[in-house]
């Protein structure tokens, strides 16, 4: 079934078009035979044009800067190794929230004619699964003129219906690289006295959405003491497989799919595929769903954590850009925490360090865009504590904020607050 390197080559030639625009699944999700072969071989598939691509979060150096002599770069997010391309000024972001990327393909809008997949192995019935993600893939795929899959034996079979076969793709390849592992580090001081912090708000029951990286998976290590806690989440890393494993995970309690816990993507390593292969207790599900805002207020003790680059002592958050460069996203932080703010018992989480290389990240004024505006804040927490934002007045959030900044940081602040607030027509308590 896997054709030699040249023969890929001369049927991807056959497949695209000068002038398509190319998807693929992001992180560990992103099919390495097929995205480097289209790298490898750009210029012959570009035949003198350009191609698009669609860029979620990196897993992988595949792309780098250097290739924008053929492709367009665009996406919603510069996490990871595409963050280069946004410091080379060859990423052009789309400013979306989550939630409206299938509407966006699937009206035309954001252009999409070749899906490159990344599949499980055929299964006795001739059904390949989704694999490490679905997200905005469907809509992609419902749109797509070519899709192109590579089959990867290492992919775990995930419940994701609908199931896809053969006669779905116009190529089907062997995978010749194993699924990609998250390159994460361990959580310092930082992050674990935050998620000390979060895991005290959290109660048994809760159902839990978490962003990606260090801070969250320190967050899922500090729960294994609750009971019966759900998961409704965009991604999911190998704390969530740690916490099912050790029992605390149930599903049992949720209002939303009980039994079942719910992802967009796996963005985790061997153990989270070892769990999640064939487990009726995870089904991957299409953002329409993940990120649907009245299946987010249905759902009881909604805990949405999310991370940011700085909050501003009114409560507007950042997660975009850092030191002028983009290196974030708008994502689905508000797509979530709205749901949270609806949900019965809900908690809307913002988490980030107080500092970073020394600067404070509770700041007078954002150095990039409001990301989340400070009417969908909720409760944001340092390793200094939680400052719960939600029905306070100007001076009481500039206060509560002050109080988790860092120490060697907050005379400063209180003194921009004073300005700040006089503007606002308010006086600091």
């Amino acid at each position: 079934m896997n054709p030699d390197n040249a023969t890929l080559a001369e049927r991807l030639q056959q497949l695209i078009r000068p002038g398509d625009t190319l998807w693929w699944g992001q992180a560990q999700a992103e099919p390495l035979t097929l995205t480097r072969a289209v790298v490898a071989h750009r210029h012959a598939l570009a035949r003198g044009g350009r191609l698009g691509v669609f860029v979620g979060m990196a897993g992988s150096d595949t792309l780098q800067p250097a290739q924008a002599d053929v492709f367009d770069f665009f996406g919603y997010a510069a996490g990871g190794a595409h963050r280069a391309l946004a410091a080379a000024g060859v990423l052009d972001i789309v400013p979306s929230h989550y939630s409206h990327l299938p509407g966006l393909i699937e009206s035309g809008r954001l252009p999409a004619d070749v899906l490159l997949l990344q599949v499980s192995p055929a299964d006795a019935q001739g059904r390949h699964s989704w694999g490490m993600a679905q997200e905005y893939l469907p809509a992609v795929l419902r749109r797509a003129r070519v899709v192109i899959a590579e089959v990867n034996p290492a992919v775990p079979w995930t419940h994701s219906g609908p199931c896809l076969r053969a006669s779905d793709f116009a190529l089907l390849v062997d995978a010749e690289h194993p699924p990609l592992e998250p390159g994460r580090g361990a959580g310092g001081a930082a992050e674990q006295a935050i998620a000390h912090h979060i895991a005290g708000l959290i109660e048994d029951g809760a159902t839990l959405q978490l962003g990606v990286g260090n801070l969250p998976e320190a967050v899922l290590a500090a729960m294994h003491g609750h009971r019966d806690l759900g998961l409704h989440s965009g991604a999911v890393g190998d704390g969530i497989a740690a916490l099912a494993e050790a029992g605390v995970l149930t599903n049992a309690k949720k209002s939303i799919d009980p039994g079942v816990g719910v992802a967009g993507i796996l963005m985790g390593g061997e153990r989270l595929r070892r769990w999640a292969h064939r487990n009726p207790q995870i089904e991957l599900r299409a953002t329409n769903y993940t990120h649907h805002p009245e299946v987010l207020a249905a759902s009881h003790k909604l805990a949405a954590i999310n991370a940011a680059i700085e909050v501003d002592l009114t409560g507007q958050i950042n997660a975009e850009v850092a030191a002028g460069g983009y290196v974030g996203a708008v994502g689905g932080a508000m797509d979530f925490l709205r749901g949270a703010a609806r949900s019965r018992g809900g908690l809307p989480i913002v988490a980030l360090p107080a500092t970073a290389k020394g600067a404070s990240r509770i700041v007078a004024q954002l150095s990039g865009p409001v990301s989340t505006p400070r009417a969908d804040a909720g409760l944001i927490v340092t390793e200094h504590g939680v400052a719960d934002l939600r029905g306070q007045t100007l001076s009481r959030r500039v206060r509560r904020l002050i109080d988790i900044a860092a120490p060697e940081h907050r005379e400063d602040l209180e003194r921009q607050a004073h300005a700040l607030l006089r503007r606002c027509g308010a006086v600091l308590s």
